[in-house]
């Protein structure tokens, strides 16, 4: 009798930790071929004409890739790398293979989707079993206290039910060995030029060189509860701008699924028990939740996430001002917050949650532009891009998403004040300001002629005038 044999497809779970699919192959003593495709359709163009992975995206997963793979290789496996279509790669596969079964877990959005319903139809066809898995929430589908379908519509609602009436489960072994791939090529994994981008080169103003992978993933989680022990202080610090240890920054290697959210959750559990336990070590679990939560509604709602009306069906006279646009991701707005968050994103694939906050409420609010043009941008260049929690976020900042409250907006100059009080982050991107003095900064507009000659800037041609009136540009669209 021939041995079982299942193909793992690895997607955006590049890990060896907690992950059901390899346990499940493992219990039943199968012969595991672990297997990732880099999907030709996620290197093309998004609807606006953006690269849909741009580059610091597209090194962070070849780093991920590569890491996935040493990983396997020093448990006696490996990763087989393809390059195509999944749903016409792994049938081909089967066949070549003779294989029982493809595990996989499961995604919840339009693309994701589609691919795996073609795959299956195609596995069916040849007799191979599909075997889907839920394993990218701290929470687990099952464990919910409520339907997908009646997830409910405000996320204090949901926190509170989930936190009193669920539990989260404990996290899978890692495998200490996995059996020998001897009947496939595993291949190389691509350059990144193969895929017609260019290697980043590492901005040294970074807050952190981020490097793929579930290795640096663990390692960064120890130095930031461990290490530098920063998780007592998370909360009071969460909402900083500058420097490596004023969050987490575990985001990019979440959305790859190079860490596993019950990994994190049960770090903050020995955290508790060996250091504090107080505000911060619960906050880190509330930011987590907020994951999990953009995630069931991507998963209630389905393509409504990515309509222009959102998931309230709201219909908003939405602008498509290219030259406004443009001033916006370069970073040239003519407000230093909202431009040093977007420079800071252009050269390092990276922005501090409040950071993104503010320059999506303007984006919004203030130019009134189509939030669908931000949200892709933001998809192209941050290297934690998640599907569920860009648009979702999207969705709430442009008012056509989960808000109680029916027009949300920043007061751009008060968030400068109250986030970068001495506007060290300002001067930090924005050389060209950093002569000027106290909270000016915040409002250069706002310097005399003779502040402009003494601080050595001239508004309107060293640095940019307002784009907007800021107050008078906030009405209802």
């Amino acid at each position: 009798m021939s041995q079982t044999k299942i193909l793992i497809w690895y997607r955006n779970d590049l890990r060896l930790h907690d992950h059901e699919p390899l346990t499940k192959a493992i219990r039943q003593q199968a012969e595991i071929i672990p297997f990732y495709c880099f999907d030709e359709r996620q290197f093309k163009t998004t609807s606006f004409g953006f690269p849909k992975t741009g580059i610091f995206r597209g090194q962070f997963l070849l780093e991920s890739v590569e890491d996935l793979k040493k990983s396997l290789q020093n448990l006696g496996s490996d990763l087989v790398i393809r390059r195509g279509y999944p749903e016409i790669i792994i049938p081909q596969l089967a066949q070549e293979l003779s294989l029982s079964a493809v595990y996989f877990h499961q995604e919840v959005t339009a693309e994701e989707i589609k691919v795996e319903k073609a795959l299956e139809n195609a596995l069916t066809k040849i007799g191979v079993t599909f075997d889907s898995f839920w394993g990218a929430t701290l929470y687990h589908r099952d464990n919910l206290p409520f339907k997908i379908s009646q997830i409910p519509e405000v996320f204090t609602s949901f926190r509170k039910k989930v936190e009193k009436q669920s539990t989260v489960n404990p996290t899978f072994s890692q495998p200490k060995k996995l059996p020998e791939i001897s009947t496939i090529n595993p291949r190389e994994i691509p350059k990144i030029t193969e895929f017609g981008l260019d290697k980043p080169i590492f901005d040294s103003r970074a807050v952190l060189e981020f490097k793929g992978g579930e290795t640096a993933a663990i390692e960064r989680l120890n130095h930031y509860f461990w290490k530098a022990n920063c998780l007592k202080d998370y909360k009071q610090t969460r909402n900083g701008m500058l420097g490596a240890d004023y969050s987490s920054k575990f985001s990019p290697w979440l959305a790859l699924g190079c860490l596993s959210p019950r990994y994190i959750y049960e770090e903050v559990q020995k955290y508790e028990l060996e250091r504090v336990r107080n505000n911060s070590t619960y906050w880190l679990i509330f930011e987590l939740l907020w994951r999990d939560y953009f995630r069931f509604i991507c998963a209630k709602h389905r393509n409504k996430v990515f309509y222009p009306s959102g998931l309230q069906g709201l219909e908003m006279h939405w602008k498509e001002d290219w030259k406004r646009f443009t001033l916006w991701q370069e970073g040239k707005t003519g407000y230093p917050l909202v431009d040093a968050n977007m420079r800071e994103l252009a050269a390092t694939g990276f922005m501090s949650n409040r950071g993104r906050q503010n320059v999506a409420s303007f984006l919004t609010k203030n130019l009134q532009i189509n939030w669908i043009m931000g949200a892709e941008w933001f998809e192209s260049l941050l290297i934690d891009y998640d599907v569920c929690s860009n648009y979702g976020n999207w969705n709430y900042t442009a008012g056509v998403g989960n808000d109680a409250r029916e027009f949300r907006y920043f007061n751009i100059p008060k968030q400068s004040r109250d986030y970068d009080p001495k506007g060290n982050y300002l001067r930090y991107w924005l050389p060209e300001l950093k002569a000027i003095p106290g909270d000016k900064i915040h409002e250069p507009w706002k310097l005399s002629q003779e502040e402009q000659k003494r601080y050595n800037i001239r508004i309107g041609v060293d640095y940019p005038r307002p784009v907007v009136d800021f107050f008078k540009s906030l009405k209802r669209n």
